[in-house]
Protein backbone atom coordinates (compact mmCIF):
# COMPACT_ATOMS: atom_id res chain seq x y z
CA UNK A 1 0.00 0.00 0.00
CA UNK A 2 2.70 2.76 0.49
CA UNK A 3 4.71 2.34 -2.40
CA UNK A 4 1.28 2.37 -4.42
CA UNK A 5 0.24 5.33 -2.79
CA UNK A 6 2.72 7.61 -2.78
CA UNK A 7 2.91 7.14 -6.54
CA UNK A 8 -0.46 8.86 -6.41
CA UNK A 9 0.66 11.54 -4.42
CA UNK A 10 2.63 12.36 -7.56
CA UNK A 11 -0.37 13.37 -9.20
CA UNK A 12 -1.56 16.22 -6.74
CA UNK A 13 1.95 17.32 -6.13
CA UNK A 14 2.68 17.98 -10.25
CA UNK A 15 -1.11 19.44 -10.20
CA UNK A 16 0.48 22.07 -7.30
CA UNK A 17 3.64 22.92 -9.59
CA UNK A 18 1.89 23.63 -12.48
CA UNK A 19 -0.66 25.40 -10.72
CA UNK A 20 1.77 27.41 -9.32
CA UNK A 21 3.85 28.08 -12.81
CA UNK A 22 0.53 28.96 -14.47
CA UNK A 23 -0.55 31.45 -11.10
CA UNK A 24 3.08 33.44 -11.86
CA UNK A 25 2.57 33.95 -15.51
CA UNK A 26 -1.36 35.15 -15.18
CA UNK A 27 -3.49 35.27 -11.60
CA UNK A 28 -6.54 33.25 -11.89
CA UNK A 29 -10.03 35.75 -11.99
CA UNK A 30 -12.01 35.29 -8.66
CA UNK A 31 -15.25 33.45 -10.54
CA UNK A 32 -12.42 30.99 -11.60
CA UNK A 33 -11.09 30.45 -8.22
CA UNK A 34 -14.58 30.28 -6.44
CA UNK A 35 -15.76 27.95 -9.22
CA UNK A 36 -12.59 25.57 -8.53
CA UNK A 37 -13.46 25.69 -5.16
CA UNK A 38 -16.93 24.58 -5.30
CA UNK A 39 -15.91 21.67 -7.76
CA UNK A 40 -12.90 20.34 -5.70
CA UNK A 41 -15.88 20.60 -2.60
CA UNK A 42 -18.38 18.58 -4.34
CA UNK A 43 -15.55 16.07 -5.40
CA UNK A 44 -14.08 15.87 -1.94
CA UNK A 45 -17.46 15.29 -0.33
CA UNK A 46 -18.48 12.18 -2.95
CA UNK A 47 -15.03 10.77 -1.84
CA UNK A 48 -16.07 10.98 2.05
CA UNK A 49 -19.59 9.74 1.35
CA UNK A 50 -19.02 7.07 -1.30
CA UNK A 51 -16.09 5.28 0.29
CA UNK A 52 -14.79 6.47 3.53
CA UNK A 53 -18.28 6.48 5.81
CA UNK A 54 -19.44 3.23 4.38
CA UNK A 55 -15.98 1.42 5.78
CA UNK A 56 -16.45 3.37 8.75
CA UNK A 57 -20.24 2.21 9.18
CA UNK A 58 -19.09 -1.72 8.04
CA UNK A 59 -17.43 -2.57 11.61
CA UNK A 60 -20.27 -1.36 13.29
CA UNK A 61 -18.12 0.28 16.26
CA UNK A 62 -19.67 2.90 18.21
CA UNK A 63 -17.02 3.17 20.38
CA UNK A 64 -14.23 3.45 17.64
CA UNK A 65 -16.29 5.79 15.52
CA UNK A 66 -16.48 8.16 18.50
CA UNK A 67 -13.52 8.37 19.83
CA UNK A 68 -11.59 9.16 15.80
CA UNK A 69 -14.41 11.27 15.38
CA UNK A 70 -13.82 13.13 18.31
CA UNK A 71 -9.89 13.70 18.14
CA UNK A 72 -11.11 14.96 14.50
CA UNK A 73 -12.84 17.52 15.65
CA UNK A 74 -10.49 18.42 18.55
CA UNK A 75 -7.75 19.06 15.38
CA UNK A 76 -9.94 20.58 13.45
CA UNK A 77 -11.00 22.77 15.67
CA UNK A 78 -7.34 23.79 17.30
CA UNK A 79 -6.36 24.20 13.75
CA UNK A 80 -8.83 26.66 13.12
CA UNK A 81 -8.36 28.02 16.00
CA UNK A 82 -4.42 28.57 15.67
CA UNK A 83 -4.85 30.22 11.79
CA UNK A 84 -7.20 32.67 13.71
CA UNK A 85 -4.76 33.99 16.03
CA UNK A 86 -1.73 33.91 12.85
CA UNK A 87 -1.71 36.47 10.24
CA UNK A 88 1.57 36.81 7.15
CA UNK A 89 3.14 34.94 4.58
CA UNK A 90 5.21 32.74 7.13
CA UNK A 91 1.90 32.05 9.07
CA UNK A 92 -0.15 31.07 6.22
CA UNK A 93 2.80 29.13 4.86
CA UNK A 94 2.55 27.12 8.18
CA UNK A 95 -1.34 26.61 8.24
CA UNK A 96 -1.27 25.42 4.33
CA UNK A 97 1.34 23.51 5.10
CA UNK A 98 -0.37 21.85 7.91
CA UNK A 99 -3.28 21.15 5.98
CA UNK A 100 -1.94 19.46 2.90
CA UNK A 101 -0.05 17.14 5.52
CA UNK A 102 -3.12 16.00 7.02
CA UNK A 103 -4.43 15.63 3.53
CA UNK A 104 -1.98 13.28 3.04
CA UNK A 105 -2.07 11.63 6.09
CA UNK A 106 -6.57 11.21 5.20
CA UNK A 107 -5.20 9.84 1.80
CA UNK A 108 -2.95 7.00 2.79
CA UNK A 109 -5.96 5.83 5.64
CA UNK A 110 -7.90 6.15 2.24
CA UNK A 111 -5.60 3.30 0.78
CA UNK A 112 -5.89 1.27 3.77
CA UNK A 113 -9.63 0.90 3.37
CA UNK A 114 -8.69 -0.26 -0.31
CA UNK A 115 -7.04 1.35 -3.76
CA UNK A 116 -10.52 2.39 -5.36
CA UNK A 117 -11.00 4.81 -2.03
CA UNK A 118 -7.63 5.85 -2.37
CA UNK A 119 -7.57 6.65 -6.38
CA UNK A 120 -10.80 8.51 -5.54
CA UNK A 121 -9.71 10.71 -3.37
CA UNK A 122 -6.13 11.28 -4.72
CA UNK A 123 -8.89 12.98 -7.83
CA UNK A 124 -10.80 14.86 -4.84
CA UNK A 125 -7.15 15.88 -3.16
CA UNK A 126 -5.57 16.65 -6.40
CA UNK A 127 -8.43 19.40 -6.94
CA UNK A 128 -7.87 20.66 -3.17
CA UNK A 129 -4.45 21.13 -3.65
CA UNK A 130 -4.40 22.52 -7.03
CA UNK A 131 -6.38 25.45 -5.05
CA UNK A 132 -3.67 26.09 -2.06
CA UNK A 133 -1.45 26.07 -4.53
CA UNK A 134 -2.76 28.91 -6.26
CA UNK A 135 -3.15 30.63 -3.16
CA UNK A 136 0.18 30.37 -1.90
CA UNK A 137 1.29 31.59 -5.28
CA UNK A 138 -0.85 34.52 -5.45
CA UNK A 139 -0.37 35.89 -1.50
CA UNK A 140 3.65 35.46 -2.08
CA UNK A 141 3.61 37.08 -5.51
CA UNK A 142 2.26 40.48 -3.15
CA UNK A 143 5.64 39.98 -1.41
CA UNK A 144 8.66 38.24 -3.46
CA UNK A 145 9.38 38.77 -7.08
CA UNK A 146 11.58 35.43 -7.85
CA UNK A 147 8.67 33.53 -9.39
CA UNK A 148 11.46 30.67 -9.36
CA UNK A 149 11.38 31.36 -5.29
CA UNK A 150 8.01 31.07 -5.30
CA UNK A 151 6.88 28.25 -7.46
CA UNK A 152 10.15 26.21 -5.18
CA UNK A 153 8.32 27.19 -2.04
CA UNK A 154 4.68 25.95 -3.43
CA UNK A 155 6.29 22.19 -4.31
CA UNK A 156 8.17 22.48 -1.01
CA UNK A 157 4.64 22.55 0.51
CA UNK A 158 3.35 19.73 -1.82
CA UNK A 159 5.85 17.45 -0.19
CA UNK A 160 4.20 17.32 2.52
CA UNK A 161 1.64 14.72 1.02
CA UNK A 162 3.76 12.11 1.03
CA UNK A 163 4.79 12.54 4.48
CA UNK A 164 1.38 12.22 5.47
CA UNK A 165 1.08 8.91 3.50
CA UNK A 166 3.97 7.51 5.08
CA UNK A 167 2.49 8.80 9.11
CA UNK A 168 -0.59 7.06 7.99
CA UNK A 169 1.24 3.63 6.86
CA UNK A 170 1.26 2.24 9.96
CA UNK A 171 -2.37 2.17 10.61
CA UNK A 172 -2.24 -0.94 7.96
CA UNK A 173 -0.88 -3.31 10.88
CA UNK A 174 -3.93 -2.41 13.21
CA UNK A 175 -7.17 -4.16 14.12
CA UNK A 176 -9.92 -3.58 11.63
CA UNK A 177 -11.75 -1.30 14.41
CA UNK A 178 -8.81 0.52 15.15
CA UNK A 179 -8.57 1.21 11.84
CA UNK A 180 -12.56 2.02 11.48
CA UNK A 181 -11.47 4.91 14.85
CA UNK A 182 -8.51 6.34 12.11
CA UNK A 183 -11.11 6.78 9.08
CA UNK A 184 -13.43 8.10 11.48
CA UNK A 185 -11.13 10.89 12.19
CA UNK A 186 -10.05 11.21 8.42
CA UNK A 187 -13.85 11.50 7.90
CA UNK A 188 -14.44 14.50 9.95
CA UNK A 189 -11.24 16.45 8.29
CA UNK A 190 -12.59 15.61 4.59
CA UNK A 191 -16.03 17.48 5.75
CA UNK A 192 -14.41 20.15 7.74
CA UNK A 193 -11.91 20.71 4.19
CA UNK A 194 -15.63 21.02 2.51
CA UNK A 195 -17.63 23.25 4.91
CA UNK A 196 -14.87 25.28 6.62
CA UNK A 197 -12.69 25.91 3.96
CA UNK A 198 -13.55 25.09 0.69
CA UNK A 199 -16.65 26.56 0.84
CA UNK A 200 -16.48 29.15 3.31
CA UNK A 201 -13.69 30.68 1.34
CA UNK A 202 -16.35 30.08 -2.20
CA UNK A 203 -18.78 32.52 -0.74
CA UNK A 204 -16.68 34.86 0.58
CA UNK A 205 -16.23 35.46 -3.55
CA UNK A 206 -18.72 37.06 -6.12
CA UNK A 207 -21.35 33.76 -6.80
CA UNK A 208 -23.24 32.85 -9.11
CA UNK A 209 -26.17 29.90 -10.11
CA UNK A 210 -23.10 28.39 -12.50
CA UNK A 211 -20.65 28.57 -10.05
CA UNK A 212 -22.91 26.75 -7.57
CA UNK A 213 -22.98 24.44 -9.90
CA UNK A 214 -19.97 23.26 -9.95
CA UNK A 215 -19.89 21.70 -6.29
CA UNK A 216 -22.79 19.16 -7.67
CA UNK A 217 -20.64 18.67 -11.34
CA UNK A 218 -17.89 17.48 -8.84
CA UNK A 219 -20.17 15.29 -6.55
CA UNK A 220 -22.29 13.86 -9.37
CA UNK A 221 -18.56 13.47 -11.55
CA UNK A 222 -16.88 11.29 -8.73
CA UNK A 223 -19.95 9.31 -8.38
CA UNK A 224 -20.34 8.30 -11.72
CA UNK A 225 -16.45 7.28 -12.06
CA UNK A 226 -17.34 5.11 -8.34
CA UNK A 227 -19.68 3.22 -10.28
CA UNK A 228 -17.68 2.79 -13.52
CA UNK A 229 -15.09 1.25 -11.58
CA UNK A 230 -17.49 -1.14 -9.52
Amino acid sequence: MNMVALKYTLIPILAVILGSVWATWRKPSTGFVSAMQHLAAGVVFAAAAAEILPRVMHQASPIATFIGGTLGVGVMLALKGLEGRTSGPMAMLGAIGIDILIDGLVLGLAFIAGAKAGFLLTIALTLEVLFLGLTVTAELGETMRSRAKIIALTAALALLLPIGVVVATPVATFSPVVIAGFLSFGLIALLYLVTEELLAEAHEKPDSPLISAMFFVGFLGLLLIEEILG
